[in-house]
C-alpha cells in the first residue's frame, strides 16, 4: 500500500513529527511504501476557492509546495494526517492542507482510507478533529482507519517518553 503521511505541526522535530516518524518506520517495516510531508518545512497557502483546479485536472493555480503534495496525494492509497491539537481541533497548517485537497474535488481521489495521529497537552480535546475525519470519510466514501490520540504532550519531545507511542507503531504494523 502507498501511504502519504502529512504532518501539520509548525514545530520542527516536535511531538507530531515523532509520532509520524514512528508510524512511517513501522509501516515501512510492514512492507508499505510511505511518503512523509512535513508542513513545517513547506509553504502551503490557503485555498483561494477560484476553482481553477476544476478545469485543469486538479492542478492548483498557486505555485507553492502543495503542488508536490498533490502529486503524492494522487498516488496514495491511504492518507494519514498527523497534527497537534492546540485549541480543540487540528492545527491551522493541517486545516490549510485539508482545504487545499479541494483541488481534487472534481477530479477525484485514488485514496481508499484515512487515519489521524493526534497529540495534545490535555485530554478531551479531540472531538472536532474526529468529527472532521468522520465527515471526510462519509463524503468521500473512504474507510476510516481510526484515530490514535496521545495527550500529556506538554513539552517538545514528550512523545519520546510516552508509552502510548507503541500504539502508533502497532497501528502502522497492523495495516
Amino acid at each position: 500500500m502507498n501511504i502519504l503521511v502529512v504532518t501539520g505541526s509548525p514545530r520542527k522535530n516536535g511531538n507530531t513529527e515523532i509520532m509520524a516518524s514512528a508510524f512511517a518506520k513501522s509501516a515501512r517495516e510492514a512492507g508499505h511504501e510511505v511518503t512523509v510531508k512535513e508542513l513545517s518545512t513547506l509553504k502551503v497557502e490557503p485555498c483561494l476557492a477560484c476553482t481553477y483546479c476544476f478545469t485543469h485536472d486538479g492542478v492548483c493555480i498557486q505555485n507553492d509546495d502543495m503542488n508536490s503534495i498533490l502529486t503524492d496525494l494522487s498516488q496514495a492509497d491511504m492518507l494519514v494526517l498527523a497534527s497537534p491539537v492546540y485549541w480543540f481541533d487540528v492545527s491551522a497548517q493541517t486545516k490549510c492542507f485539508i482545504d487545499r485537497m479541494y483541488a481534487f474535488a472534481k477530479k477525484g481521489f485514488h485514496i481508499k482510507s484515512i487515519a489521524m495521529l493526534l497529540n495534545s497537552g490535555s485530554d478531551g480535546v479531540y472531538d472536532a478533529a474526529k468529527t472532521q475525519l468522520n465527515s471526510i470519510c462519509s463524503y468521500l466514501k473512504w474507510e476510516n482507519k481510526g484515530v490514535i490520540s496521545i495527550s500529556g504532550m506538554v513539552e517538545k519531545g514528550s512523545m519520546l517518553k510516552s508509552e502510548k507511542l507503541e500504539q502508533v507503531r502497532d497501528f502502522a504494523a497492523s495495516l
